[in-house]
């Protein structure tokens, strides 16, 4: 099916709802993740009632675009998008065009893939497709931040069992690892500074942390990656996914690095979450290895609390990985849990969505196991597919965060097949 001819409107409105700011904040009445994120939702469903779908608004939590009658399978996207963080170049909010490339936070993660699958639905409507199912083309707004979105869904409307998301990396994601978010603090009253913080968000590498009030040693501030900025000690890192933490560069490892011989604690956090001198990074299955990424720090009341991500294979269990922290000794608290992703290789879903990928790439890749946790966890049977191309640079939760046109048509050709193989 032919779908160039919806490329340049779906470019424009790519650019037009990566300007707004959909990051979670503060509650506002009828808004529980802040005003931006509901306009972004707004936005959203007028673009697929202008299309001639029935849409729903969930109390702005989460939204959805409806083709078809049957049989109910999902298409699961959301459009609230991380911080921007610092060091851009480009206007993490202003859609900006450049050789090539769309600049915006949310263009790949995952406003760009959602608005890509909503044209897919128009071209496929306005070919004439009937599809034999129901599908629900499902937007959350709480994705990145804790999947209130979902658990609200569930309560006011029904999740079909099957489907996939646009979240992920291609070919298609049969397994996903299990994640933990936990906050670990550390008694540390006479602290050797005074005051400590960094870090957006537990599911980003930490990129910039500083240190108040610590005392500057030149040397092992040059070892350390650690730079004096007036009577503060700044260290910079580059973000990245938390579930590939080996593609960013943490600032907190190297503060801790820096301050550890200054305190028994710090030198105790440094080889707890960093240096694993408990062998948790050793656990590993088919689907990878456990990672651990402390990604957000603060120091308050006495106390060095330290938020970390932990992606631990999919055959291994939540309890059995708690075990392991509780021979920390040192106090915790759980923020977050996803249990594991565990499909059929060989099943429809993912054998579909394997040819159709075949067929419009030429590539023979075998089905992926990851570490990122996907709205497919919450379907019976689902799973990621795309938008990341494994021979290409991921900018995802980073600086830059981009889509280049090409792929922006790729992916137009590539959903609109994959929704037909699936749902005729």
């Amino acid at each position: 099916m032919k779908t160039d001819n919806y490329l340049d409107d779906c470019i424009q409105s790519i650019r037009e709802i990566v300007r707004i700011d959909s990051s979670q904040a503060a509650a506002l009445p009828g808004m529980p993740f802040g005003k931006g994120v509901a306009d972004c939702l707004e936005y959203f469903l007028k673009l697929a009632q202008s299309f001639g779908f029935e849409t729903n608004n969930y109390d702005n939590y989460i939204g959805e675009a409806i083709f078809g009658e049957g049989e109910e399978f999902a298409v699961l996207c959301h459009l609230d998008v991380v911080p921007a963080g610092k060091g851009w170049t480009k206007d993490p909010f202003g859609g900006q065009i450049e050789d090539g490339k769309l600049y915006g936070r949310g263009t790949m993660d995952d406003k760009g893939p959602a608005v890509i699958c909503l044209y897919a639905l128009k071209a496929l409507k306005d070919a004439g497709f009937r599809p034999k199912k129901k599908i629900k083309l499902i937007v959350g707004c709480n994705e990145e931040s804790g999947w209130e979105c979902i658990a609200h869904y569930k309560k006011v409307a029904h999740m079909p069992d099957v489907g996939f998301t646009p979240d992920a990396d291609f070919p298609a994601i049969y397994a996903e690892k299990g994640i933990l978010h936990f906050e670990m603090r550390f008694d540390l009253h006479d602290a050797p500074f005074t005051a400590l913080s960094g870090g957006e968000r537990a599911n980003m590498v930490c990129d910039f942390v500083c240190a108040e009030g610590a005392p500057f040693d030149p040397e092992r501030a040059a070892l350390c990656g650690v730079e004096a900025q007036g009577s503060d000690l700044i260290a910079r890192g580059v973000s990245a996914h938390a579930s590939t933490p080996e593609k960013g560069v943490n600032a907190l490892e190297k503060m801790l690095r820096y301050l550890a011989p200054l305190h028994p604690q710090l030198e105790r956090a440094h080889a707890l979450l960093f240096d694993d001198c408990r062998g948790l990074k050793q656990l590993c299955d088919e689907t990878g290895s456990l990672t651990l990424s402390p990604n957000v720090v603060r120091y308050e009341q006495g106390a060095l609390c330290i938020v970390a991500d932990i992606r631990y294979p999919a055959t291994y269990t939540q309890e059995s990985i708690c075990k392991r922290l509780d021979s920390f000794g040192v106090p915790y608290s759980l923020q977050h849990c996803q249990l594991p992703l565990y499909n059929d290789k060989d099943g429809f879903l993912i054998s579909t969505l394997q040819r159709v990928y075949r067929e419009k790439t030429g590539r023979e890749e075998a089905p992926l196991a990851i570490g990122g946790g996907t709205y497919a966890r919450a379907l019976k049977n689902g799973a990621g597919f795309g938008p990341q191309f494994s021979d290409e640079d991921s900018t995802i939760h980073q600086k830059d965060e981009y889509i280049s046109l090409q792929n922006v048509r790729k992916l137009l050709e590539i959903y609109t097949a994959a929704i037909e193989a699936l749902t005729k």
